[in-house]
């Protein structure tokens, strides 16, 4: 399999483990509608960065960092269900006014210290999504195994490695980019009150992953 064939392939696989919508693709839509396409790609971007993290350490065949993360695998899930029941439980108690707020914030074109609140609140998103990916150490073993799949027998070398992930995390920045553009046309095509319904929707199901994530720690 040639260097470009690789990427593609790799890309299509990021691209299929991030399309399913899971906890992270519904803080992705939540912050979509709440804080504007910045918040959004922020959120998509440090998904795809803890899952290329990941991939490199699979890739490289970082076996001890990969059995310490596994070691902890249940603390992990027990940090990703609390901070998960977190923010679906901040989303259902937040009055939508406020949450709107935030947004309107986000995209306001006054002086520019809102432009800079724009830009902490985008970093402030990133490292949360980035930290909440990392909590699944199981991802290492997802890409270990995909990486066995695509590398040519004997041929695997640290640009092959550096290839499959860079195209796995090409293909996930690209449906988030694809999600976020589809809830930023839905954001501004909808009502305040319907918004307002999907942001607490949107809390209810990050609650009750947190709830989930909890009992796989327990």
């Amino acid at each position: 399999m040639s260097t470009t064939s690789l990427f593609f392939t790799a890309a299509g696989v990021g691209l299929a483990i991030a399309a399913p919508i899971g906890p992270m693709g519904m803080l992705c839509i939540r912050r979509t509608l709440t804080g504007g396409p910045r918040a959004g790609l922020a959120i998509g971007f440090g998904i795809a960065s803890g899952d290329a993290a990941y991939g490199l350490i699979a890739a490289l065949g970082l076996v001890g960092i990969s059995q310490f993360m596994l070691a902890y695998d249940r603390p992990l899930h027990l940090l990703a269900g609390l901070f998960l029941l977190y923010l679906g439980v901040r989303a259902l108690l937040q009055k939508p006014s406020a949450a709107l707020a935030n947004g309107a914030a986000g995209h306001g074109h006054g002086d520019g210290r809102l432009a800079q609140i724009g830009r902490a609140g985008a970093l402030r998103a990133y490292a949360s999504a980035l930290l909440l990916t990392l909590t699944n150490p199981q991802t290492v073993i997802m890409f270990a195994a995909l990486f066995t799949t695509l590398a040519p027998r004997g041929a695997f070398s640290p640009a092959i490695a550096l290839t499959t992930v860079g195209g796995v995390f090409a293909g996930s920045i690209a449906w988030w980019c694809f999600l976020v553009t589809v809830v930023s046309l839905a954001r501004h095509a909808i009502g305040t009150k319907l918004r307002g319904a999907i942001d607490r929707m949107v809390g209810l199901m990050l609650a009750v992953f947190g709830v989930v994530e909890i009992r796989r720690a327990l």
